[in-house]
């Protein structure tokens, strides 16, 4: 059958508009269905503001004082950018369909390299910097030739590279903390920039990038396609593998960068704590997927998502509950967001 013997058969088989009946009320014209769909369109895009706005009135409510303060806009604001930069790592994984969970312990060891290259090797900081972000890079290269090259599964990977990379942090470092006394890199990280660290402006940037990058040019588009169904892309003439092994190594350059802007900040690192930023990121990257582009990884929405919770946590704890808090609260966040963003993809592909 051809195109136009298959375009007559829908047609004639297609049934014709029902009349109403009489009595009965006429179906409502299309552009007020259409006016409802938009209005409920935007309300599932910012259904998360809209809960983090409550959020700020509830916390707010209950304790002025502490909550309505500089002091804690600025903890909420700008204490969350290596977050920012772990959390984007993981994106660029996720959006192309892959996983990566060595995102933290990669950030950890950009960390530990930067101050242990400093501090007992007399390396200056900037080429110790660089030198911690080329060898994050490497991490992600190798990512890409186990998962890609050889086929080995990315969850099982990922996993397995970020406890070496636990192993190997705590090695250099002798097994404790590690410290860095560098003004240079701490005025790059940590200036003052309208009451929040410079450091919270590359975040913003880096995310407007990724977003531009995701919905304005032909390779956030095949990133996209490869993330939705990697077999179709192929048939499309994607180069599906070179956009994978992109993603890790992407992902693994923003997490070496978001751990040397870490330890300039803060001015040391405990390897052992790398771990702690795992779940937060994950969680934030999913919950991301409840706002903006429901049902899909977007920057825009894991910003959103990792100021969010950085609320509930600190508004929590000047509520006076303890540290457990925190696992509490992004564990559920994490289980939450992954719900919605299954019934947000379910969704999409039965509309």
């Amino acid at each position: 059958m051809t195109s136009d013997d298959s375009a007559t058969t829908t047609m004639e088989t297609r049934p014709a508009a029902a009349e109403p009946e009489p009595g009965k009320k006429a179906p409502e014209p299309t552009g007020t269905s259409h006016g409802k769909k938009v209005a409920a369109d935007v309300a599932r895009r910012g259904s998360l503001i809209v809960v983090w706005i409550a959020l700020f009135i509830i916390f707010g409510s209950l304790s002025p004082d502490q909550f309505l303060t500089v002091g804690t806009f600025q903890t909420i604001f700008g204490s969350q950018q290596a977050l920012v930069f772990i959390a984007l790592g993981a994106l660029c994984a996720f959006a192309v369909g892959e996983f990566d969970f060595s995102v933290a312990a990669v950030a950890g060891l950009s960390a530990t390299l930067v101050a242990v290259l400093v501090g007992e090797q007399g390396l200056d900081v900037w080429l110790a910097a660089l030198v911690a972000v080329a060898v994050a890079v490497g991490v992600g290269a190798f990512n890409a030739l186990l998962i890609i090259r050889i086929g080995i599964n990315p969850i099982v990977t990922t996993l397995g590279v970020a406890t070496l990379l636990t192993g190997v942090s705590s090695r250099i470092s002798d097994g404790g903390s590690v410290f860095l006394d560098s003004q240079s890199l701490y005025k790059v990280a940590a200036t003052d920039v309208l009451g929040l660290p410079i450091s919270f402006y590359y975040g913003l940037a880096v995310a407007a990038v990724f977003t531009y990058v995701m919905t304005s040019t032909p390779l956030g588009r095949h990133m996209l396609f490869v993330g939705s169904n990697r077999s179709v892309a192929r048939l499309a003439m994607v180069r599906v593998n070179r956009i994978r092994v992109g993603a890790y190594i992407s992902s693994s350059l923003l997490c070496g960068i978001g751990g040397v802007l870490l330890v300039g900040t803060v001015g040391g690192f405990d390897p052992a704590s790398a771990s702690s930023y795992l779940l937060p990121a994950l969680s934030a990257t999913f919950l991301g997927t409840a706002v903006i582009q429901p049902g899909r990884f977007n920057p825009a929405g894991s910003m959103i998502a990792i100021y969010f919770l950085a609320t509930g946590i600190v508004g929590l704890q000047l509520l006076g509950f303890a540290g457990w808090i925190s696992d509490v609260f992004y564990g559920s966040a994490l289980i939450i967001a992954i719900v919605l963003s299954t019934l947000f993809r379910r969704d999409r592909r039965h509309s």
